[in-house]
């Protein structure tokens, strides 16, 4: 009758007055413990906890109430006295497995020392004569101890973590052979446990790029508990990164035959489609999505990045309407405020993204990805390619002492928030950091970014934006072929859908390197590379119109200039100068006045446009 009242009826006062009567009809332990575990159920850990002591003082030697207690606590946050209740019930003779749950305690609080201590000692305290019960404690312990070494390492890479996890799944694959034997109940949960020691070996696997043993232990995981669809959906992720498209394919097909509304599978299935170019299919699974639950921040900001890719980037704004009318609090909500700062950034507002990024930058989910992006654009907020010089010697009349000290404010900030980042030892921060160090365009503390970067670069050897930041200082530093050779190397790698603004910057930059020898066919080529990956790239569109202006085929410049103009949200003043100028040459009057009034109106004292082109061009209109 319970069941019925929360499942079909949906009402959960209905579901928890059929235990209160039971509790009142028969005061037992065993009546106290259902109705605790019903507030459990519907996530009043609050109300289940007085339920459970009040059991417990009726029983104050059972030491499964004092787990029950202390696991929600822990659900209320109320950590120390979780604590205190396992440490009372395990000084009252508790049996082991609350030790096991005090150390998960440890673990989660981080506290690795007192966790690692607990474990031990129950390992010598352990006088239990069964030795099947021996054998799960010692499997449970291995698995504990290997958990903590994995969490509390900073490299990820030792042979105490990965010894521990061989040690445990080869302890707890013993417990499955004989539990089949004399204790088959058990069964099924020892081959959970078995499952699980294997998708976190499989992780530390793929951690440390060891995919064929990873793909293994997965493909163990699910051996022992083919229901559990994260093993399956961790395959597919691996099929993904290495680019194995079909495998990736048939593991989400298989998932989704069993449960067709898995989320997780069909954004992953957008993913695939999007990097195999199937670029319609992968928006039906992210609109699918989103149909189903207009809140999916995670498929938006997917779909955010495919509309950029295909120049779609204008038909996202719907998206962001409904989930305002299905949510009135969306606006407040990180997720929401992370995708509006990631569409406005792609529309060049810079401004405006870093505004809904800070709304975001504190949340646990989204914080790190949101104060990643604002040091992005604090280093780089018009965009810039760095060390490129094609376009220096025109734009550099442009900048304007004020410029000059807002670049400066915006540095400072970027410092500021690489201090908030707590994964200060990744990989993706010290590139970061260095990439900081190299936006300042000092020859010296350019050299000190190189030298960081070298070092990162020898102990990882295809660094794709390591490898770029490098060039980038190259190119700072004024030593071309360094640069190009690096670049070379690069442009050589396998695209992935991961790093592809890395590539991106690195095609742009070999492109201005040939573009500054002439060599304007080998240019184009890398320039379509790029409007094959990013549609919405300015820059590059920028390029292929300064290519066709220097052959002096104003036309077709004009029209490469139209999509650069367009596409960086007609806010960069110089490509509105060469837009109008291209108009002027190709006698198109009308349109290099109306774009020279654009460009004024913003920029009123943007050097030489009234005088070189808008001028002109009046003067033509009235002849």
């Amino acid at each position: 009758m319970a069941n019925v009242y929360l499942k079909h009826r949906k009402d959960k006062k209905l579901f928890i007055s059929v235990y209160r009567e039971l509790v009142d009809k028969k005061p037992n332990t065993e009546s106290f413990l259902l109705l605790g575990d019903a507030y459990m159920s519907i996530q009043e850990p609050e109300k289940a906890i007085n339920v459970y002591e009040a059991a417990l003082k009726k029983n104050p030697r059972d030491i499964h109430l004092a787990s029950k207690i202390g696991h929600a606590l822990i659900k209320t946050h109320q950590y120390s006295k979780a604590i205190s209740y396992y440490e009372a019930a395990l000084k009252s003779g508790g049996q082991s497995f609350l030790r096991f749950d005090l150390a998960e305690l440890h673990m989660k609080l981080k506290n690795f020392d007192k966790a690692v201590r607990i474990l031990k000692q129950n390992l010598k305290e352990d006088d239990s004569s069964d030795d099947l019960s021996k054998l799960f404690d010692e499997a449970k312990c291995a698995y504990l101890l290997a958990q903590i070494a994995f969490v509390a390492s900073k490299t990820n890479e030792s042979e105490e973590i990965i010894q521990g996890f061989l040690r445990a799944r080869d302890l707890q694959g013993r417990v499955i052979k004989r539990v089949a034997l004399e204790l088959p109940d058990e069964l099924i949960a020892q081959k959970k446990l078995a499952a699980k020691i294997c998708c976190d070996l499989g992780e530390y696997y793929s951690k440390n790029k060891d995919f064929e043993k990873s793909i293994v232990s997965y493909k163990e995981a699910i051996s022992y508990n083919d229901s559990d669809v994260s093993p399956h959906l961790s395959l597919a992720k691996i099929y993904l990164s290495n680019n194995d498209l079909d495998m990736c394919q048939y593991q989400l097909v298989s998932i989704l035959k069993n449960d067709k509304n898995n989320n997780n599978a069909i954004l992953m299935l957008a993913d695939l489609m999007f990097r195999k170019n199937e670029y319609d299919a992968a928006t039906f699974h992210y609109q699918q999505l989103l149909e189903y639950n207009k809140c999916n921040y995670d498929a938006l900001s997917k779909l955010i990045e495919l509309h950029r890719r295909t120049g779609k980037i204008s038909e996202t704004e719907k998206f962001f309407i409904q989930a305002k009318r299905s949510n009135p609090r969306a606006t407040f909500e990180a997720g929401y405020n992370f995708c509006r700062g990631l569409f406005e950034w792609y529309c060049n507002n810079a401004s405006a993204a870093l505004q809904s990024f800070n709304l975001a930058r504190k949340d646990i989910v989204w914080g790190e990805r949101s104060l990643y992006s604002m040091v992005e654009i604090c280093i780089n907020p018009d965009s810039e390619l760095l060390g490129g010089e094609t376009f220096e010697s025109v734009d550099n009349g442009a900048k304007q002492t004020e410029k000059v000290d807002s670049d400066q404010m915006a540095l400072k900030t970027a410092e500021k928030l690489l201090s908030e980042i707590k994964s200060q030892e990744s990989l993706k921060f010290k590139v970061l950091q260095n990439k900081t160090l190299i936006a300042t365009k000092d020859n010296r503390i350019v050299q000190k970014a190189l030298f960081n970067l070298t070092e990162i670069v020898e102990a990882n050897k295809d660094c794709v934006p390591a490898l770029l930041a490098m060039s980038t200082c190259f190119m700072l530093l004024k030593q071309s072929p360094k640069a190009r050779n690096q670049l070379k190397r690069l442009a050589k790698m396998t695209w992935n859908p991961e790093e592809a603004e890395d590539f991106e910057k690195v095609w742009l930059s070999l492109a201005d390197i040939y573009i500054q020898s002439a060599k304007y066919d080998m240019a184009l080529e890398l320039l379509k590379k790029c409007l094959t990956s990013n549609e919405s790239c300015a820059k590059a569109w920028e390029y292929c119109g300064f290519i066709m202006e220097k052959e002096q085929n104003y036309r077709e410049a004009s029209i490469k200039y139209e999509k650069a103009w367009k596409y960086s949200n007609e806010s960069n003043p110089a490509i509105g100068y060469r837009l109008a100028f291209n108009y002027l040459k190709s006698q198109r009057y009308v349109d290099a006045i109306n774009i020279c009034n654009q460009v004024l109106d913003k920029y009123s004292n943007y050097p030489k446009i009234k005088k070189d082109i808008l001028d002109k061009a009046r003067s033509l209109v009235r002849s």
